[in-house]
């Protein structure tokens, strides 16, 4: 069945991962570089050691998916978004994205903290692909979606985390992205502001435009999306609809 999707599909992959892995050289005076994620996995490694994140990783993403990536801290998933979202390179293999893509990363990422949220916001837009005359005809949607229009003349650094995310998240959806990617969006903010985000991922949805997201969240994961990829060790351990995939998940952890 994948198989005959992917021969009526090919012209509609917007996304393909071949045999990529993704290399970190362990050094003791470089770990403030090293996401919070890869330090709880490789604990007490030596300086110089080798630490593979992502290993033979191979797949497509199709026009329209809905994708789900799950695995326990460290599992590679953080690495497997950087490199769809051009913020990582691959160590092997190739990443072919096709169409523009609005990343909501880590909490910050692509942010200045001294900056204020309106200079953030053409900051971060333009890190994304937008022209500044593209920023100022969306600027108000972005506000106004993020509620923020009385600090936004503030500096970021003011701002509580879950203010940090409305603004990222509010970039990310009003650039008109082709792929949307969304690391631990529903994790942080208020419980209003999470459904506003459901509301426009479903909104997505109908328009058919790929979406990633990942989420320690097995039930907002099987909600939302259509089919799940699961992370173990830095390996795909399964990929497929997202029932079957956050079931088997769920059996290997023992919920």
């Amino acid at each position: 069945m994948e198989q005959e999707r992917k021969e009526s599909n090919s012209a509609a992959v917007v996304i393909e991962l071949q045999d990529v892995g993704k290399r970190y050289i362990l050094r003791k005076q470089k770990t403030f570089l090293v996401h919070e994620a890869l330090k709880k996995l490789v604990g007490k490694r030596r300086s110089g050691d080798e630490f593979w994140a992502l290993r033979d990783a191979s797949t497509r993403i199709y026009r329209g998916d809905t994708l789900g990536v799950i695995g326990s801290n460290g599992a590679g998933k953080s690495t497997l978004l950087g490199l769809i979202a051009g913020t990582v390179f691959p160590t092997l293999g190739s990443v072919r994205i096709h169409g523009r893509v609005g990343a909501l990363l880590e909490l910050g990422a692509g942010f200045h903290a001294d900056l204020t949220g309106r200079e953030n916001v053409y900051l971060n837009a333009s890190l994304l692909g937008l022209q500044r005359d593209e920023v100022e005809a969306t600027f108000d949607r972005i506000v106004e979606f993020s509620e923020l229009r009385e600090f936004i003349d503030f500096p970021l650094r003011t701002y509580s985390s879950g203010m940090q995310v409305r603004l990222g998240f509010s970039v990310a959806v009003h650039i008109d992205p082709e792929i949307l990617i969304m690391d631990e969006v529903l994790a942080v903010g208020d419980t209003s502001f999470q459904h506003k985000c459901i509301a426009k991922i479903n909104q997505f949805r109908e328009e058919k435009k790929t979406m990633i997201l990942v989420s320690h969240s097995p039930e907002a994961v099987r909600s939302l999306c259509s089919r799940v990829i699961w992370l173990d060790q830095g390996k795909i351990r399964m990929d497929g609809p997202s029932g079957d995939v956050v079931a088997a998940y769920l059996a290997s952890v023992g919920d």
